[in-house]
């Protein structure tokens, strides 16, 4: 059973950063794209990052691209977001999320499947 464990969500001012993590269990990590998405109240989820199973493509949504950044260290299973310059607007649950099969480039949401309960991130005007 896939587990994902999200952690380094808080409140920061804005133009501040963040550096998100993700622990993941259950499954042989090396072999899944990961990604990274948020819900903000009253809004659907929104894609912002993925990272291929080999740590060779990663891609990102558009309001995120440029201050956001998604890696990922097999060794310590653990997919990382760090974030610079945040809005008030990035404010949201940010949830992890682990690739419904082995191989996957992580290019589509629809890929994900495995979900973490996610962290809060509050960006302050």
């Amino acid at each position: 059973q896939v587990q994902l464990v999200e952690s380094g969500g808080g409140l920061v001012q804005a133009g501040g950063s963040l550096r998100l993590s993700c622990a993941a269990s259950g499954r042989t990590f090396s072999l899944y794209a990961m990604g990274w998405f948020r819900q903000a109240p009253g809004k659907e989820r929104e894609f912002v990052a993925a990272i291929a199973w080999s740590g060779g493509n990663t891609y990102y949504g558009d309001s995120v691209k440029g201050r956001f950044t998604i890696s990922r260290d097999n060794a310590k299973n653990t997919v990382y977001l760090q974030m610079v310059s945040l809005k008030p607007e990035d404010t949201a649950v940010y949830s992890c999320a682990q690739g419904r099969v082995p191989y996957g480039a992580g290019s589509s949401p629809v890929e994900f499947s495995s979900w973490g309960q996610g962290t809060q991130v509050t960006v302050s005007s």
